[in-house]
């Protein structure tokens, strides 16, 4: 079971990573959002899949949110290179939170990686419609429920263990 917390796993600093990974992108707002990253890692690791998870156990909301916070410096670099260097990403959206990060990253992975992302957004997350739009666009896998979203990550994973295997 490998998962990687932030900031305790610094991927920029490692040329890549060895094996099949995942990131778990989404909602968190400390204390709105349900700690779906526990689940999801979990079953992921499990699987034999290394988890990058971005939730920090020792998040402190008073860090002012510039560059200039080497806390939080730290905590986004982390995330954007994470973001760049796994296998997948599963982007999920509580509909307790608005997640407005989460937003952003999936715009950004609609860019860098569309057939590796996946999406769970549940009906009632308040900006679904912008969510649905963007991944009809780019082609992105979308589910109603984070565990139909962890096993279209597992079917992905395997599929790509297959094709390495056979080259």
């Amino acid at each position: 079971m490998t998962i990687y917390k932030a900031p305790n796993f610094t991927p920029y600093n490692r040329p890549r990573i060895i094996g099949l990974s995942v990131f778990l992108c989404g909602s968190i707002e400390m204390g709105k959002a349900e700690h779906w990253q526990k689940k999801a890692g979990t079953v992921l690791s499990g699987a034999g899949y290394i988890v990058l998870d971005p939730r920090r156990d020792d998040w402190d909301s008073s860090w002012e949110q510039t560059i200039h916070n080497d806390q939080f410096f730290t905590q986004v670099r982390w995330e954007l290179t994470g973001l760049e260097m796994t296998t997948t990403a599963l982007v999920h959206f509580d509909p307790a939170t608005k997640s407005p990060i989460t937003l952003l990253e999936l715009g950004m992975l609609s860019q860098m990686k569309p057939d590796r992302t996946f999406v769970s957004c549940p009906e009632d997350y308040w900006r679904r419609g912008n969510v649905e739009v963007l991944v009809d666009r780019y082609h992105i896998p979308f589910y109603e429920s984070l565990d139909e979203a962890i096993g279209g990550v597992l079917v992905k994973l395997r599929m790509i263990e297959k094709e390495e295997k056979e080259e």
